[in-house]
């Protein structure tokens, strides 16, 4: 292939005339996906896009300005931190967060999305009732079969102690 068109050719001819050799030569033959429909979703101009993202398992959020994923975490804290156990893993996650948010304060990049940072202590105690509400709503556990009275000790008990 010419890397540069030829003075005195029109682009579309220099063009024409590079597919045709290709298909002269057969570059063109047993390509994969050859014969096949074209994707549903095609006319969509980001198909290829929506298949890639899905393809590696990986979100639309990963595309946007770190200033909305930045907000959209901060909207979500509650609900993440519900699936944690233990008050240090919430502390830890509010506190990455919000190094994140003063890091992207610092050095705004992307459109600017008004954000501060969360306060620990308020998520902490939201986390704590959230799971007392939980434990509250939870049936009790069934208790294990109650232990005899002493002087209902089963017989084999009695002869062998």
């Amino acid at each position: 292939m010419t890397e540069r068109k030829p003075p005195g050719l029109s682009y579309e001819s220099w063009i024409d005339k590079q597919v045709r050799e290709a298909t002269e030569r057969g570059e063109f033959d047993n390509l994969q996906g050859a014969g096949k429909p074209i994707p549903p979703g095609a006319a969509d101009e980001n198909w290829w896009l929506r298949n890639y993202l899905k393809r590696e398992g990986a979100s639309a959020d990963a595309l946007l300005p770190e200033s909305i994923v930045l907000r959209r975490e901060r909207e979500r804290i509650q609900e993440t931190v519900r699936d944690l156990t233990s008050e240090n893993e919430v502390r830890a996650l509010v506190t990455d967060l919000n190094d994140r948010i003063v890091q992207w304060l610092r050095m705004p990049s992307g459109p600017y999305v008004p954000i501060a940072p969360l306060k620990t202590d308020d998520i902490v105690a939201a986390w704590r009732s959230d799971r007392a509400a939980e434990r509250a709503a939870r049936p009790p556990a069934p208790s294990a079969s109650p232990r005899p009275r002493l002087g209902e000790r089963p017989w084999w008990r009695r002869i062998f102690s």
